[in-house]
């Protein structure tokens, strides 16, 4: 099962990577420079997207998804839209979180692979107190902005 999920996301990376018609292609020295640079973007950007989770921002959250949003959660639901995924904000229960590990590919100029994993802290009372994610987010800017295209956890024991 897990083996359709990583080929889909695969195919949806080398889909933007060849979008325009070509291999996406960079300098090594601008790349070198530019990823201290876009791994603090993508660093406030997915703390940014945590936050409003747990404090159930809707119109935070929504800032950060692209139009065409799509997620997957490792609840089993399938596939949410934007408009599907900014609604259960406030079904959100993450009372804390850690981040760790956060990794940055550039996919060329106006897009970007970032993997990381987060432990989310359920409230006291809750029947699952700790869950572990590894998460696969596919950024890409448009009109100036970069917007969170694709999300996709998958539970780590």
């Amino acid at each position: 099962m897990h083996n359709g999920i990583e080929i889909g996301v695969g195919l949806l990376l080398l889909g933007l990577v060849l979008g325009e018609g070509g291999v996406a292609q960079s300098k090594p020295g601008n790349v070198a420079q530019a990823e201290p640079d876009l791994k603090s973007l993508f660093e406030s950007r997915v703390q940014a997207e945590w936050e409003a989770l747990k404090t159930k921002d809707k119109k935070a959250y929504a800032d950060l998804l692209a139009d065409d949003f799509e997620g997957v959660e490792t609840d089993g639901r399938g596939e949410r839209t934007k408009g599907q995924a900014v609604s259960e904000v406030a079904n959100e229960n993450v009372f804390h979180y850690t981040l760790w590990g956060l990794k940055v590919t550039p996919l060329g100029p106006d897009a970007a692979f970032v993997v990381y994993e987060v432990t989310m802290e359920f409230p006291p009372r809750s029947v699952l107190r700790y869950s572990r994610v590894y998460v696969g987010e596919v950024w890409v800017k448009r009109d100036g902005r970069w917007r969170e295209l694709h999300y996709q956890e998958t539970h780590v024991k």
